[in-house]
C-alpha cells in the first residue's frame, strides 16, 4: 500500500502511528483517572456531610428515656432524604465503577499498541507486513471504538476498499 504521494510506507511509520495512538490512549486515561477522582471526592464529601447530619441528629449526650408521645417530629431524620442521597451515591459510586472499567480498557489498548511498535520495530522489515499487522491488531482489539475524533489504519484501509469496490 502507497500513500498519497505514492510512496511506501515503512515500518518506522506503523511504528511512530502505534506510539502515537498509544500515547493518545494514554492521555485520554489521564483524564478518565481525574473524572473518576472527582466523583470520589463528591462521594466522600456527601458521605462526610451525611455522617455530620446523623451525629447532629443524634446529639453526644445521653438521652432520658421519654414516652412514644414527647418525641416530636424534628428529631427523626429525614428518611426520604436520606434515601434520596443513598441513591444519588450508588449511582455516583456506579459512574466511577464505570470510568474504572473504561480506563482499565484503555489501558490494555495502549499497552497492546505499546507492544506491537515493539514487536513491528525489531520483528518487521516489510511495509506491507506492518501494515497488515497494525490492521489485525485494530481488528481484533476492536480500536476504532477507543478514538472518537481519530481515523485508524483500520477504518482508513475499510474506506480505501469499499471506495475501491464501487
Amino acid at each position: 500500500m502507497s500513500d498519497d504521494t505514492g510512496a511506501a510506507l515503512s515500518v518506522a511509520e506503523f511504528v511512530e502511528y502505534c506510539r502515537t495512538q498509544a500515547g493518545l490512549l494514554s492521555g485520554r486515561v489521564e483524564t478518565m483517572t481525574d473524572e473518576a477522582n472527582e466523583l470520589l471526592d463528591e462521594i466522600d464529601e456527601e458521605l462526610a456531610e451525611l455522617r455530620s447530619e446523623l451525629e447532629g441528629q443524634s446529639g453526644d449526650t445521653p438521652r432520658t428515656a421519654r414516652p412514644p408521645s414527647a418525641t416530636g417530629p424534628d428529631e427523626e431524620p429525614d428518611v426520604d432524604a436520606l434515601e434520596a442521597t443513598g441513591r444519588d451515591l450508588e449511582e455516583k459510586q456506579l459512574l466511577v465503577d464505570a470510568k474504572q472499567a473504561r480506563i482499565q480498557a484503555f489501558q490494555e489498548l495502549a499497552a497492546g499498541y505499546t507492544e506491537l511498535a515493539a514487536e513491528l520495530q525489531t520483528d518487521v522489515d516489510d511495509g506491507q507486513e506492518a501494515l497488515t499487522r497494525v490492521v489485525e491488531f485494530e481488528a481484533e482489539a476492536d480500536a476504532p471504538a477507543y478514538f472518537e475524533d481519530r481515523e485508524t489504519i483500520l477504518e482508513v484501509v475499510l474506506e480505501s476498499r469499499d471506495d475501491g469496490s464501487e
